[in-house]
């Protein structure tokens, strides 16, 4: 019997203007930034088209190639695919929360499809949209639940967050999923006064936040995303513009260090929107995200605009004793990097990462991030020919590495391997190639 064609899937393959071939890459480009490297032809493409239903495994990743090229969500029904059963189902948010959770904490379950692709396509809650939209707290069983509880989470997600800077998010992250399911989402359906209500959705939004930031830094970025909506949702419910930002903020990031500017520069620029103040830090935080997006995105003109009004807002706040979001000149030298980099400025690129070690406070800063970029310097100095300060640089990440379980850092050390091998008969570039192979491990190395 022969194939029906897909009329959906072909109408959409005609908007996107790709050959069969480019078709098939996207796809492929789309998996292997999820983890899941893909080989698919020309000929796969052919026979979507004409009909073969793609597996399981394929439908989302050619969802979110389509939506990528078209700038808008494409759903399974709208490709002509079979619907899934999360298509149809809209969890309340705590509801949400604790299924995101407990699917984390299940080991067997971390393999989940999408669990590591970003989706360029995601709905992202306004601010107008999630104020007051939280579902009504049931009381259940639980005691009446005060600030106490609401002081015992907050101390606890700081916990989280040390041990995450310090060790990585590999082994912090599923202590935190388990937090959430076990303690947090019981308290947020247990019986409290509006203001004890609202603080504990609070607290539970930036562990959200916490949550998805460690997924990220293991390539969980599906996994990711949904741990940022359910913050959104509850520093909504909560009236925390603060967080609502923040979390904004952290998703640009996550979108700009995949390379895709267009998200990375919506989000980045609805955070600053949204800002409900223009406090100096809390500005150039926000704007110093702003200026990376938009340098990724190609907009030269619109990320020096930027990055002049940080450094202008960090200028103004120098006199504050307070900091937002850990923004420091530190930070507002690595942003420089970041721009100077994208914008192909390798050279001046390493010069401010060279001043963000000058600054950087060792005892006030995240030790993985200090190891990425670390990894980020030593892989500019070598494309700027410098292959004696890239090894120094390398060995350094060396010396960390055994101590850190964290995704980011071994995405560097892969690159590190590789960018060796045509060097391999300079002493010191095999000499540390060689130490490479006996510290990490043969799963970093794939």
């Amino acid at each position: 019997m022969g194939q029906v064609p897909n009329p959906n899937l072909k109408r959409l393959y005609e908007q996107t203007g790709w050959t069969l071939g480019r078709f098939a890459r996207e796809v492929n480009r789309v998996g292997t930034e999820g983890g899941t490297p893909k080989a698919y032809s020309a000929q796969t493409a052919h026979q979507w088209l004409k009909g073969h239903i793609p597996k399981e495994e394929a439908r989302p990743l050619i969802l979110e190639a389509l939506s990528r090229k078209l700038g808008r969500p494409i759903t399974h029904a709208e490709a002509g695919f079979p619907a899934t059963v999360s298509d149809s189902i809209e969890p309340s948010t705590v509801e949400g929360l604790i299924d995101l959770g407990t699917q984390d904490m299940d080991p067997s379950r971390r393999s989940v499809i999408g669990a590591s692709l970003f989706s360029v396509a995601l709905t992202v809650p306004g601010w107008p949209d999630v104020v007051g939209r939280m579902e009504a707290i049931q009381a259940g069983q639980n005691r009446r639940v005060g600030m106490s509880e609401v002081e015992m989470i907050t101390a606890m997600t700081e916990r989280l967050s040390a041990l995450d800077d310090e060790f990585g998010g590999r082994h912090a992250r599923p202590m935190a999923a388990a937090f959430l399911v076990n303690t947090v989402a019981p308290y947020l359906r247990a019986p409290a006064s509006e203001t004890v209500r609202k603080k504990m959705m609070g607290a539970a939004s930036f562990l959200c936040y916490l949550t998805g930031w460690m997924a990220v830094d293991e390539g969980l970025h599906g996994l990711a995303q949904n741990y940022y909506v359910r913050g959104l949702e509850l520093a909504g419910a909560s009236d925390d513009h603060f967080t609502y930002c923040h979390i904004l903020r952290g998703m640009s990031v996550q979108a700009v260090d995949l390379g895709n500017g267009a998200p990375a520069v919506r989000l980045a620029d609805a955070a600053a929107a949204a800002a409900p103040s223009a406090a100096p830090r809390m500005r150039a935080f926000l704007a110093g995200q702003q200026a990376h997006a938009h340098a990724v995105h190609g907009n030269k003109r619109t990320s020096r605009q930027l990055l002049r009004e940080t450094e202008s807002a960090m200028e103004k706040a120098e006199s504050q004793a307070r900091t937002f979001g850990g923004y420091s000149p530190a930070t507002l030298a690595y942003h420089e990097a970041q721009v100077r980099n994208a914008l192909g400025d390798t050279i001046g690129s390493i010069d401010s990462l060279q001043r963000h070690f000058r600054l950087r406070d060792s005892s006030n800063e995240s030790r993985r991030s200090g190891i990425r970029f670390t990894s980020m310097l030593a892989e500019r100095q070598l494309q700027a020919g410098h292959l004696e300060a890239a090894c120094a640089n390398w060995s350094k990440v060396l010396n960390e590495y055994p101590t850190i379980k964290s995704g980011q850092v071994d995405q560097h050390v892969r690159i590190m391997l590789n960018s060796l091998r045509p060097y391999l008969k300079n002493p010191t570039a095999r000499e540390l190639y060689e130490r490479a192979r006996f510290v990490i491990p043969d799963s970093a190395t794939i």
